[in-house]
């Protein structure tokens, strides 16, 4: 198996009948900004460094983000804060992310999400996200060089805490709750794991999150991961 082979079954998933129904209809009616633009309307896999020390999950592609671009974080704006971030920390090779195809690399980070179709109201239930976790679960399995995960939002921090305590990972109990800047170290045998607020409007907008903040969790887990930052 290789991230390429990996990527081409992730992109024909059909696992969940809600989510391709709505993945599809908004590909095919779009938003009147984006008439213009082909949709990509599919699952969407993770991108990256191959290599990578820093594994970043997200929650899921946005209807119009994501599910248009046909790549992680990429043409909304949660995708601007966190790619405005990388790059600010000498990750991400541009400080926007426009489309699949602007040139954008990542240096020693890993973009993914736990799940890879756009979910009506960005609200994954239960049972889709435990469909979709054999997806990142594979992808963690060939970047085997992952040192920290930056998991942004509870559910993706909740998600990687259940799949590495299933790897038999001695994870503390009880098991820590999600926060901003919060450090679940499980090495020798694993990575560091750091949660951090999701770049999400619902954050940006009020302030929960700023870009200062964002910055801080990005670069403290660069600097776990042992990447050169700035």
């Amino acid at each position: 198996m290789t991230l390429d082979r990996l990527e081409r079954e992730i992109t024909k998933c059909r696992r969940c009948p809600r989510l391709v129904e709505w993945r599809e209809q908004v590909a095919e009616v779009k938003r009147a900004a984006f008439r213009d633009d082909e949709y990509w309307g599919k699952p969407v896999p993770g991108f990256g460094d191959p290599d990578a020390r820093l594994l970043v999950v997200g929650l899921a592609p946005a209807a119009h983000g994501a599910n248009r671009t046909g790549r992680m974080f990429t043409g909304d704006r949660s995708g601007d804060w966190l790619y405005r971030a990388l790059f600010r920390g000498g990750i991400a090779s541009r400080p926007d992310s426009i489309s699949a195809d602007d040139g954008m690399r990542l240096t020693g980070a890993f973009v993914s999400a736990i799940v890879r179709c756009a979910p009506p109201a960005n609200k994954p239930t239960a049972e889709e996200r435990a469909l979709c976790r054999p997806w990142l679960e594979r992808e963690m399995d060939l970047i085997s060089g992952v040192k920290v995960v930056l998991a942004l939002g509870g559910l993706a921090f909740d998600q990687v805490m259940r799949i590495l305590a299933g790897r038999g990972l001695k994870v503390p109990r009880p098991r820590p709750r999600f926060g901003h800047g919060i450090e679940v170290d499980l090495r020798p045998k694993g990575p560091i794991v750091v949660g951090g607020y999701h770049p999400s409007q619902q954050n940006t907008f009020t302030g929960r999150l700023t870009e200062a903040m964002l910055d801080d969790v990005v670069g403290r887990a660069a600097m776990l991961a042992g990447l050169p930052t700035g």
